[in-house]
């Protein structure tokens, strides 16, 4: 535990982030895992639960929890999820 004033406030303040992230986050995961689980049973509400899953990484992108590119292939993901992307040797 340090020991001036500030480093102590930062700690408190880093705490706080982290665990709102990781919330975020844990919802995030849900979402898309909900709605990957209804494109492949071919559920009737599929289309609401894909909104949902995009709205949650559209709010992880404002919140800047995640890196960008890594949410835009999180949306793609779930808005094209039949579609294989080409896979190039290196």
């Amino acid at each position: 535990m340090p020991n001036i004033k500030s480093a102590k406030k930062r700690v408190i303040v880093n705490n706080k982030r982290a665990d709102r992230n990781k919330s975020r986050n844990t919802a995030l995961k849900t979402a898309i895992k909900k709605a990957n689980a209804a494109i492949e049973s071919n559920a009737a509400d599929k289309e609401v639960l894909v909104k949902a899953a995009v709205k949650k990484i559209d709010q992880a992108s404002a919140s800047g929890s995640l890196y960008p590119l890594v949410l835009a292939a999180l949306r793609y993901g779930c808005l094209y999820p039949t579609v294989t992307l080409p896979v190039y040797p290196m």
